[in-house]
């Protein structure tokens, strides 16, 4: 039985992370919904009580309206009573005191007065503190992975911070600019001829991982990806701190580098493997036109403004979910949604061609007639088919939480046929 559970809900492509790298580790777990939390998974009423409670990246206000208000005291009271709590980015956000927050942590969230300190990623070197739960092999720094954090707002009462920020990586992004391609000096010329400030330097030395106590348990929260793909010492970190929980040692490689495109196919199901030629060739259309370009092979990278995280997060659960074998629950399951998700994924890819196309005429156009390609009309394509920022919505929400449950339904056929 499972020792680790993963809340699923609103997890998307981040969860993938999460089980990617616990599945590469042979460590046992399972994805449970904001449901099963509510009706008592986390206290052993249908199994074992966990050791330790996982929630990937994604939005935590989705997180929190999954759970309910049952499930997010059910969440508390595992805690409370000694279990522990590990969250990644959105994970962090939940764990966090504030609106749509757990309060597992004193600390609240700290926003972004400039909107484009949010869409950070990278590698960032950072501090790491002298705690028993950061491996001493590291030598006191990392290179830990961050994709678009938000921030703590640290107050003084009993939180330990486990690392610190401090200088971007050479692969670090501030929204779609690389910041080791500039010229050195082009920050500073920026500053002062246009008055934008878009340095990275107001991270260095916040914190990006802390730990406190809740009750009898612990609450790990992380704006540090530790799961990202062949990221060796975030992988180690995140391995000692599952060794740490588990008592027992493993993760004792790096979390394999990940190829979206090369996943295996154990189910050729006709309509995921339609909608996976449809994601193919709107990916291609935005790498033909400089919309879209892949960051690593399992990341896209997307001029700002145009949604690369939707077209990603559905592309890898799609590959994702071809490459698991379903059983009677997962066919039946897709039986009664297939046809409903043809159409959705039909319109979708049919309206995305369109909007990239359009946004790429804008940009040919934009210094002759800047009038051209209405711009209002480009923002309603882009909702109508993803939503409104931060709120998912759109096409993209039904598609997505349609392969949610579906691969919910994989996991636990691969879990019941071990």
């Amino acid at each position: 039985m499972s020792s680790i559970h993963i809340y699923w809900d609103e997890s998307h492509f981040w969860g993938l992370l999460v089980t990617r790298a616990l599945t590469a580790w042979g460590i046992p777990h399972r994805l449970v919904r904001g449901h099963e939390i509510a009706d008592g998974v986390l206290s052993g009423k249908s199994g074992p009580r966990p050791e330790l409670l996982i929630v990937p990246g994604g939005r935590a206000k989705g997180k929190t309206d999954r759970l309910g208000l049952k499930g997010m005291d059910a969440v508390c009271e595992y805690v409370h009573s000694g279990g522990t709590y590990l969250g990644f980015c959105g994970g962090t956000g939940l764990g966090l005191t504030g609106p749509y927050s757990l309060g597992l942590s004193p600390w609240t969230r700290q926003g972004y007065k400039n909107r484009l300190h949010h869409f950070l990623s990278g590698h960032v070197t950072s501090d790491l503190a002298a705690d028993p739960l950061v491996p001493e092999g590291l030598g006191g720094e990392a290179m830990l992975p961050v994709w678009w954090p938000g921030r703590f707002a640290p107050s003084d009462n009993g939180v330990t911070v486990l690392a610190r920020y401090r200088v971007p990586g050479p692969d670090f992004w501030v929204a779609d600019l690389h910041l080791a391609s500039l010229p050195k000096g082009t920050m500073t010329d920026w500053e002062n001829l246009y008055g934008i400030h878009l340095r990275p330097d107001f991270l260095e030395g916040l914190p990006c991982v802390t730990r406190n106590e809740f009750g009898a348990g612990r609450v790990i929260l992380s704006y540090a990806h530790l799961e990202t793909p062949a990221s060796p010492p975030a992988n180690r970190w995140l391995g000692h701190i599952l060794s740490t929980v588990l008592g027992e040692t493993v993760g004792e490689i790096p979390v394999p580098a990940w190829d979206v495109a090369a996943r295996p196919v154990r189910w050729d199901d006709p309509v995921l493997a339609s909608a996976r030629a449809a994601m193919e060739e709107t990916v291609a259309t935005g790498l033909s036109h400089f919309l879209l370009f892949w960051r690593t092979p399992w990341l896209l990278g997307w001029r700002r403004g145009i949604p690369g995280a939707g077209i990603n997060s559905l592309y890898s659960l799609i590959c994702e979910a071809m490459a698991r074998e379903p059983d009677d629950a997962a066919l039946a399951f897709w039986k009664r949604r297939r046809d409903q998700f043809a159409v959705l994924m039909k319109l979708l890819a049919g309206g995305l061609s369109g909007y990239l196309l359009a946004e790429r005429l804008a940009m040919t156009v934009f210094h002759s007639d800047p009038e051209a390609v209405s711009q209002a009309g480009l923002l309603e394509q882009r909702r109508a088919l993803f939503g409104r920022p931060p709120e998912p919505g759109g096409i993209h929400a039904d598609l997505a939480a349609m392969l949610e449950e579906l691969y919910w339904l994989l996991s636990l056929s691969n879990n019941n046929s071990h």
